[in-house]
């Protein structure tokens, strides 16, 4: 996703998922530049750990108090805290959003068109701390 021009502060992670498992499933947010279509440097110096409850629904992870600081082209992942068989939520799709990567062994992929449906809020910040 683009961030835009002018430094923004993220204020939050907001997706539709379903999660059938028994348990919640817990995950971390990861916040990257994002050039040439692959992540570059990481931007949150923190683990940002949240978990998806069993059922379906609106999932929203405050990142505001991460201070997470971005402008231009970001890519924001979440990564399994754990895998196992039969692990896998539905996650709600968005159609023509520039699609979505997935890491595949050890690189990136595009999947184009339709993606998953994550929306990041953000906050314009004063030209005061936009340095």
């Amino acid at each position: 996703m683009n961030a835009g021009r002018k430094p923004v502060q993220l204020q939050t992670l907001d997706f539709g998922v379903e999660n059938t498992n028994k348990d919640s499933i817990g995950f971390k947010v990861n916040v990257y530049k994002f050039k040439d279509e692959q992540p570059t440097e990481q931007l949150n110096k923190e683990e940002i750990i949240a978990f998806i409850p069993q059922g379906k629904g609106r999932m929203s992870v405050d990142l505001s108090s991460y201070n997470i600081k971005v402008k231009g082209p970001i890519l924001v992942s979440i990564e399994y805290l754990k895998t196992q068989s039969g692990f896998n939520p539905n996650f709600s799709i968005g159609l023509f959003n520039g699609g979505t990567y997935r890491y595949q062994g050890t690189e990136w992929k595009k999947m184009p068109v339709a993606g998953v449906d994550f929306n990041v809020m953000v906050k314009a910040l004063p030209k005061s701390s936009q340095q």
